[in-house]
């Protein structure tokens, strides 16, 4: 069980929940007021209300994701996808949309605006060393594998 707490803003909102049982993601609604909807403006983006707080056992974090329906219909997503909510906050969980659409979005009360997956984390140990193990990959990134885009020619 994880303990979640309504804020006195989302009072007439819905809870977090799975639309399905197979859903991976918990949806999230827009606690904005019913009056002042959040209007984001092409390549603007803002912070949205929840309206919850939730307290996550150590060793989880709740990953923050866009809504494939908005990303799809309006060019809509979470900026800093996935989002992070640590196990030791307890503010508000807000949602950082940003409009890639050629027009501007309007996130209403009651909308549903992002998902919460919640998974398991494990913290390192960091040793500092003065090299590395060898490995066939090496440093090669950002499409040495071939699957991506091709390496840029020094």
């Amino acid at each position: 069980m994880v303990r979640i707490q309504r804020l006195p803003h989302a009072g007439d909102l819905p809870l977090p929940a799975y639309a399905t049982p197979g859903a991976a993601g918990l949806d999230l609604v827009c606690a904005a007021p019913a009056d002042a909807p959040v209007v984001i403006a092409p390549m603007g983006y803002a912070a949205i209300p929840t309206g919850f707080a939730l307290a996550l056992p150590e060793g989880y974090e709740g990953q923050v994701r866009p809504r494939s329906g908005l990303a799809r219909n309006h060019g809509v997503t979470v900026l800093n996808a996935p989002g992070t909510v640590d196990s030791d906050y307890r503010g508000e969980v807000l949602v950082l949309l940003v409009n890639f659409g050629p027009k501007a979005f309007e996130a209403a009360r009651g909308m549903r605006i992002a998902q919460l997956v919640v998974a398991p984390v494990c913290q390192i140990m960091l040793e500092e060393s003065g090299n590395l193990s060898e490995t066939a990959r090496g440093s090669g990134g950002f499409g040495s594998t071939g699957l991506g885009m091709p390496l840029l020619k020094k």
